[in-house]
């Protein structure tokens, strides 16, 4: 079905107002409000079983809210979901990637089913954004998880979404790839992209994120950059300790990858 002609609205890239969402008995959102600056990064911060993916599924179409509203680069999530779909991209918890096909194939593919000129050079260019320009003729059943991951991100950029939706991105993976994808993610600001991404990872967020918002109990209860939500908390008592490096800090040392913080 042909999408209309309307132009996204001026305004927050996600624009999220009293959304209520219950399975059964159990609610699981309840009044989420969130806005997201076109151009940021946000990290939606939360336990399992928060909402985090339902609320990523309301916003890319794939489930419908009780009650509330949500917006989507200007477009209504529930009566402009073909324009919301043009204007996003899901990446979710598990890399969406044909293990007997190469990287290069995988992404030709994609470009095909989205009417893309020029296939072959769209999969070159993002093999070569993404550093995987030296494994793009291999299977990907061969690819480290990161680089699975990766390239699972360079096929949701296929068609350059303004929106993208990294639900879990770096569940299951090794600290190193954790770093890789990474560095793909702030890649990913650095073009332009609003990111929406959910995690239960504290240091994830911490590293990517413009700003955060803490998903508890179906509400938002907290939200803002990760300075200001520690100033939520009391005044630091200085003392001095022996810090020991980590199990992390250790195994990123031996294989010759970068802290966290690099």
């Amino acid at each position: 079905m042909a999408t209309t002609d309307l132009q996204p609205e001026p305004g927050p890239a996600i624009h999220v107002r009293g959304l209520e969402k219950s399975y059964g008995d159990l609610p699981v959102l309840r009044g989420v409000d969130l806005a997201v600056e076109r151009g940021s990064i946000v990290a939606l911060l939360g336990s399992n079983g928060a909402g985090k993916t339902t609320l990523v599924r309301i916003l890319s179409t794939l489930l419908r809210a009780d009650a509330g509203s949500a917006r989507v680069d200007g477009f209504d999530v529930a009566t402009q979901p073909y324009d919301v779909r043009e204007s996003i991209s899901l990446t979710g918890q598990f890399a969406a990637v044909d293990g007997v096909l190469s990287g290069r194939e995988n992404l030709v593919l994609v470009a095909r089913l989205r009417h893309l000129p020029a296939p072959g050079r769209v999969a070159d260019e993002l093999l070569a954004r993404f550093g995987l320009a030296d494994a793009a003729r291999r299977r990907v059943a061969t690819y480290s998880g990161g680089m699975r991951r990766r390239l699972d991100l360079a096929m949701s950029l296929i068609g350059d979404p303004p929106v993208v939706f990294l639900d879990e991105p770096t569940t299951g993976l090794d600290p190193q790839s954790r770093l890789e994808v990474w560095r793909a993610v702030r890649g990913l600001a650095e073009q332009g992209r609003t990111v929406l991404l959910t995690t239960q990872y504290l240091d994830e967020a911490k590293q990517l994120a413009d700003r955060v918002a803490i998903l508890h109990g179906g509400r938002v209860i907290a939200e803002g950059t990760p300075a200001e939500l520690k100033r939520l908390l009391p005044p630091a008592r200085v003392e001095y300790v022996e810090k020991q490096p980590t199990l992390e800090d250790v195994f990123l040392a031996v294989v010759g990858g970068e802290s966290a913080e690099g």
